[in-house]
């Protein structure tokens, strides 16, 4: 029994797992263990916390995208609201202008009409109490006659104007 060499193996592997439980070197190993899985799930954690973390912002990210997009469409719809406005308001103003610019055309042309027909009327007054004077001279003499051209003159005025 102390010659075989299978005892000898077997006394050393006894004494070496009583060492072991002795120095607690399993409790050691299993705290280590422990450690090391403990820290490697914190790492783990923290990664997946980092995921939803990024998920989020990226989440966000894109909102703020297609708020963007819709308030730069928006932007544009209005700008182009407004350009469409102003030009029908400045249409409005242009024919505004050219009916005021016709209006005072036709009333100058009015006026000068008026005043050439009043010129006509006056010339022809003119004419026709000289005429009616020297017809009226020519054939009237003295006092009845100077009362009949006044009174001539005056009917002739009346009737003219």
């Amino acid at each position: 029994m102390f010659q075989d060499p299978t005892f000898w193996v077997l006394v050393a592997f006894v004494l070496f797992f009583a060492l072991i439980f002795y120095l607690k070197v399993p409790g050691k190993v299993l705290a280590q263990l422990d450690e090391r899985g403990a820290r490697i799930k914190q790492g783990l954690d923290e990664a997946e916390k980092l995921h939803q973390d990024a998920q989020h912002l990226f989440a966000e990210y894109q909102r703020k995208q297609r708020n963007a997009l819709k308030e730069a469409e928006e932007i544009v719809a209005a700008a182009e609201a407004e350009a469409k406005a102003l030009l029908k308001d400045t249409e409005a103003e242009l024919k505004l202008s050219l009916e005021r610019r016709r209006k005072q055309a036709e009333d100058r042309i009015a006026q000068a009409e008026k005043q050439a027909v009043q010129e006509v009327r006056d010339t022809a007054v003119e004419l026709a109490i000289a005429a009616a004077t020297q017809v009226l001279g020519q054939s009237l003499q003295g006092a009845a006659a100077a009362a009949q051209i006044d009174r001539a003159i005056g009917d002739v005025k009346a009737k003219l104007h």
